[in-house]
């Protein structure tokens, strides 16, 4: 029996998929799915494996510099910083636009006379300029974080990141079932990993609000989630008891419904980030706020597509393994095969047969009258009397 929503023919595919009625066969193709996203985390595991992470001084501790843009070339500065400190610098790199442009200088930890040397030898090669317009040393700023701290941030950034899985999953077992938990916290891990390989394979720099971004996009995903297996809990309530759908269509039914709803209210999440970008970017050249918008916008796009493809024919799959299910689908194709013998013996049986009555071949020109039975199930002694009009 098919289980197929009916169409309106009057509507276009968008606007099916609006109302819930798109038909898109998303369980079907579960294998298609699991195939991108295994390809997604082998790439992003190799990437972190080779490239590794480009790790902020908040972790790593060490000293960055930082001063008005103007004019000023990043190889000539590094240079100037280089001879004056003797360490290399390990990025160089101007953040903002327009007035608002800052230079970067990050290195390692250095002692305090190595940055007054720093300080004094940029402010007499470039004459920076302070707040009020005049050149001036202290238009050279600097901040250092010690080892010691970055190792502390990195442990509270583990512990954080498992006690927000932990709670996710255990509000997703109390709220709707296991199934869905462990099916949710698979799609979350992927989120994670992937977007830990883009931020490995673009060289993206890892910092606090990075972090922080992090945990806020994969509270989004699973908000995302729980919309579609609500309406998955919804669709398969009782459905033990039917046989007109499997557990698969019925979770393929719930994601044709909410669909649309996860496209906008990502698309809406994405402009206000865009907006902060801009600002962030071009405008105010502030780091935490781009490394924030940064993660948030890749995590959204990859949210999107884990709760759709991903989630849910991750919760079918550990699903179709349960007894209870695998034997309701078995009876819905044996109730299916039954309906579509019927069909087809009917359509192959006379309709003279059907209602029980012979085939007989009557002479032209005979009149042939049926006489009741004298009760069910006897046979009379004349089947007809025949009565031929004479010529």
């Amino acid at each position: 029996m098919s289980t197929t929503p009916v169409q309106n023919p009057t509507m276009n595919f968008f606007d099916r998929l609006y109302t819930g009625e798109g038909g898109v066969d998303f369980i079907s193709r579960s294998r298609l799915w699991y195939w991108i996203a295994a390809a997604l985390v082998a790439l992003s595991v190799v990437a972190v494996g080779v490239r590794g992470f480009d790790m902020s001084i908040d972790f790593e501790g060490g000293t960055k510099m930082s001063m008005p843009a103007a004019n000023l070339s990043t190889e000539e500065v590094a240079q100037t910083f280089e001879e004056a400190t003797g360490v290399t610098p390990e990025l160089t790199q101007v953040v903002g636009s327009g007035s608002s442009a800052t230079l970067e200088i990050s290195s390692e930890l250095l002692g305090e006379d190595q940055i007054q040397r720093a300080r004094m030898a940029i402010f007499e090669a470039y004459q920076p300029k302070d707040a009020t317009g005049t050149p001036s040393p202290d238009a050279v700023g600097e901040s250092t974080v010690s080892e010691s701290w970055g190792s502390t941030i990195t442990k509270r950034m583990i512990v954080s990141m498992i006690v927000f899985l932990v709670l996710a999953f255990v509000y997703i077992a109390v709220r709707l079932k296991r199934e869905m938990a462990a099916a949710a916290m698979i799609a979350l891990l992927v989120d994670a990993v992937v977007i830990a390989g883009i931020y490995a394979l673009f060289g993206f720099e890892v910092s606090p609000a990075a972090i922080i971004g992090l945990l806020t996009v994969l509270s989004f995903s699973i908000y995302d989630t729980v919309i579609v297996f609500d309406k998955v809990r919804e669709n398969t309530a009782g459905i033990m008891g039917s046989r007109t759908q499997t557990y698969g269509e019925a979770a393929n039914a719930a994601v044709n419904q909410t669909v649309m709803r996860s496209i906008s209210t990502s698309v809406i999440s994405a402009l206000p980030i865009v907006a902060l970008m801009v600002i962030a970017v071009w405008q105010l050249g502030v780091g935490d706020l781009k490394d924030l918008a940064l993660i948030q916008l890749i995590g959204v796009v990859e949210g999107v597509f884990s709760s759709i493809f991903l989630a849910t024919p991750i919760l079918v799959s550990i699903a179709n393994r349960t007894r209870q299910v695998r034997r309701h689908n078995e009876e819905v194709a044996r109730y299916r095969e039954g309906r579509s013998g019927e069909v087809a013996s009917v359509a192959a049986t006379p309709a003279g047969a059907a209602s029980g009555d012979s085939e007989e071949p009557v002479a032209r020109g005979t009149r042939v009258v049926r006489l009741p039975h004298a009760e069910a199930g006897a046979e009379p002694e004349g089947r007809s009397v025949t009565w031929r009009p004479q010529a």
